[in-house]
């Protein structure tokens, strides 16, 4: 019980001290590794947990999906999807604030980063609702939290961590999971922005032409057939998520370079460069993860925190509210990928005692830490979304809540209706 202890409080002093949550989670693993394991070298133990944790095949599919981020980032795809959500929904009230949602909504699932997706299309749409006389901070706000759609439609980085996380749950049936939440969190922003736009009276965008609809829809063509090819090609059995995961470098690559021609070749070893860069700060806080879980699991935590949850209470809604609850305060103050890792071995026994399929727990998980991405203090998706909107924290932070709480109400209607999350896996057979 004292090695548990001194585990979280060190973890929490030093996160509170503004160290990088990856040396949090790394030192405060080995300092608890040489108070309760007499038997073994911690460094070496911890050296050993972090290279184990890392020796995955799947994980492979990280690097590649980041550097198809950034080739999509820099090379017009986001300006075509922007095109493309304008001839959709732009002629409705308050349309620009819809076009932000459903232009993060495809570029997320095409780049699956949030991060990615909040700096490129707000870096678009800021000057053109401030244009249109939308209020910045609106046109923020509405930008970050439907950033956060693309880390649920896949392809997703964060379900291959989870996938790792969990013991091996399937990644196809991960992605295929994340669609219809992603689409309704996508939908309550958009009803909420839209009674925000009609109570605030914001212009109504052109109606544009069926024909050039058309010709914007053919341009954008190119970029939407990632998702056919890399879930098509999952789904199909022709390759795996970490082969899709190159694929889809291949083909974002030629569709930059080659074929809209907005990437120049002399700027491609600074995109590598880019990409290895934080593939590294995700590799660091994964491996560092592995770590911590395997000191928790050493000390019985997971065992202990699920026979603790049922002993409090056998009513599956009750334990999931409180997991929900738990998971959201860990969010405000604790980047997704290490959240992830942690809590997935302390909070999956539990659920899967109720009967919970891990594939549903991973679609919550994911959706409850999303929000946690648009809060401070450690919101990075908060911080960038503010960057391009060039407005500040506390400015935006009103026109979050009404968003929030809107991102609260998807993610009750994904916990407590599993067929959201399941009912795609279960159609084509995971």
């Amino acid at each position: 019980m004292t090695e548990i202890l001194f585990l979280v409080i060190s973890f929490v002093v030093l996160l509170l001290l503004g160290v990088p949550i990856a040396y949090c989670i790394g030192i405060s693993t080995t300092v608890t590794m040489l108070l309760s394991i007499k038997t073994m070298p911690a460094l070496t133990t911890v050296a050993q947990r972090m290279a184990t944790g890392l020796d995955s095949f799947a994980l492979l599919a990280i690097p590649f999906f980041i550097l198809a981020g950034q080739l999509m980032n820099r090379g017009g795809v986001a300006r075509r999807l922007i095109d493309l959500a304008k001839s959709i929904v732009g002629m409705l009230p308050g349309g620009l604030a819809y076009v932000n949602i459903l232009a993060c909504m495809l570029f997320g699932a095409i780049s699956g980063s949030a991060a990615a997706a909040a700096a490129a299309i707000g870096g678009f749409m800021a000057p053109l609702m401030a244009k249109e006389g939308y209020d910045k901070n609106f046109s923020a706000a509405v930008n970050i939290t439907s950033s956060t759609t693309g880390l649920l439609i896949p392809p997703s980085n964060i379900l291959i961590v989870y996938s790792l996380a969990s013991g091996g749950v399937s990644i196809a049936a991960l992605f295929l999971a994340g669609y219809l939440p992603g689409i309704i969190v996508g939908v309550a922003l958009m009803i909420v922005a839209g009674f925000i736009a009609y109570k605030k009276n914001y212009p109504v965008g052109d109606r544009i032409s069926l024909k050039e609809s058309f010709r914007r829809f053919l341009d954008a063509i190119p970029s939407l057939f990632l998702l056919v090819v890399v879930m098509g090609g999952i789904i199909a059995g022709y390759f795996t998520a970490t082969e899709a995961s190159a694929i889809a470098v291949l083909y974002t690559f030629i569709l930059s370079v080659l074929v809209y021609r907005e990437v120049k070749w002399k700027e491609i070893p600074q995109i590598l460069l880019d990409s290895a860069a934080t593939t590294a700060i995700v590799m660091l806080l994964i491996g560092t993860s592995m770590g911590m879980s395997w000191i928790m699991s050493y000390e019985n935590i997971p065992q202990n925190v699920s026979e603790a949850l049922i002993a409090l209470t056998d009513s599956k809604i009750v334990i999931l509210l409180i997991i929900n609850l738990i998971l959201l305060f860990v969010g405000t103050f604790m980047d997704m990928t290490p959240a992830v890792l942690i809590f997935t071995p302390i909070f999956l026994p539990a659920v899967m005692k109720l009967g919970m399929d891990p594939i549903h727990f991973g679609i919550i998980l994911v959706l409850n830490l999303c929000i946690g991405l648009c809060t401070p203090p450690v919101g990075s998706v908060l911080f960038i979304g503010c960057g391009v909107a060039n407005t500040t924290v506390v400015k935006v932070l009103k026109p979050l809540m009404p968003l929030f709480v809107a991102m609260i109400v998807a993610l009750i209607l994904v916990t407590y209706v599993p067929e959201l999350s399941l009912a795609l896996p279960r159609w084509f057979g995971f």
